[in-house]
């Protein structure tokens, strides 16, 4: 808090009202283009998700009216992720911070609408648990809770407290690593069939999920506890009183990163020895990739453009 006025922090944890008129031009124009761009991202109706509320039929036809939603939608939503970039990396006064509070908490909207998408696609579905599906259901429960600890480390006064500490070491890991991993590894599984004509072990896909998930949450679930208890991260050493959360961790990293081990296993067993895949392994595979070509996939997909029934 060193540079800070004693008024001006004390505003912030007792939730004093903010002339914003008393605000920097610049900070009011970030607030007002992330409002406007938010706004019309959400009424203006979008083909490929349900970000769009307003049924496409209601305002105008959606060949004029798809690409200016991507580009508010997806463009004022990276404005805020750069936002939050600022946060984390550059000392502002108070009133600036308050700006850049209410723009990280915006994230969760846009993010809460896209986890009820993938629920609500598959309630009251007929779901079947093969590798890729429990992939991505991992991803889906993971990214949810790394969602949930971002919103706790959206607010200012909380975040004096957190940042740089285990807590968003915690928080970044069950975003990036849901994000990222879970989702490559569901999409790997999936394909993979479709890449080499032959079908992977599903048994060991099984228990390459399993681990990777029971000790993905061994070794980060514990590292928020660590920042809660002020452990700070980029450190080389630690005190004593964090050594046995520590331990737990490390025990969990070694074995997250053994479970990949079997994941090298799975491919390799499946490209040299595994059973021949059906053309459409996959029920609910209505691609292109599966409905208009051969399993494997030829070198060249399609030499004119395919006819659509």
């Amino acid at each position: 808090l060193e540079g800070y006025g004693e008024n001006q922090v004390t505003r912030v944890f007792r939730h004093d009202p903010v002339d914003f008129r008393s605000l920097p031009p610049a900070i009011r124009l970030l607030m007002i283009a992330n409002i406007v761009g938010f706004l019309i991202a959400l009424v203006v109706p979008d083909m490929h998700n349900l970000f769009g509320l307003v049924p496409q039929q209601v305002l105008f036809h959606r060949w004029i009216w798809q690409p200016i939603t991507y580009l508010f939608l997806h463009g004022n939503l990276w404005h805020l992720f750069f936002n939050l970039f600022a946060l984390w990396m550059f000392g502002m006064p108070v009133e600036a911070q308050l700006y850049f509070m209410y723009a990280t908490v915006l994230i969760a909207v846009p993010t809460g609408v896209k986890v009820f998408n993938w629920v609500a696609t598959m309630w009251k579905g007929s779901l079947t648990f093969e590798t890729p599906m429990l992939f991505a259901i991992g991803f889906l429960f993971l990214f949810t809770l790394g969602g949930f600890t971002g919103l706790v480390l959206s607010i200012t006064p909380v975040d004096v407290q957190l940042h740089d500490t285990y807590y968003v070491v915690a928080h970044f890991h069950y975003v990036m690593v849901a994000g990222a991993l879970f989702s490559a590894f569901a999409g790997i599984y999936f394909w993979l069939p479709k890449w080499t004509g032959k079908m992977y072990d599903e048994t060991l896909g099984k228990w390459h999920f399993w681990l990777s998930l029971v000790f993905f949450n061994v070794t980060f679930f514990v590292q928020h506890f660590l920042g809660l208890a002020g452990m700070p991260r980029r450190i080389p050493d630690y005190a004593v009183q964090f050594t046995e959360f520590n331990m737990i961790s490390t025990i969990g990293a070694f074995g997250f990163g053994f479970s990949q081990l079997l994941f090298l296993y799975v491919v390799v067993k499946c490209i040299r020895s595994g059973e021949k895949a059906p053309e459409k392994p996959w029920e609910g595979a209505d691609s292109l990739e599966w409905t208009h070509l051969p399993t494997p996939a030829p070198w060249h997909s399609f030499e004119t453009p395919p006819v659509l029934k």
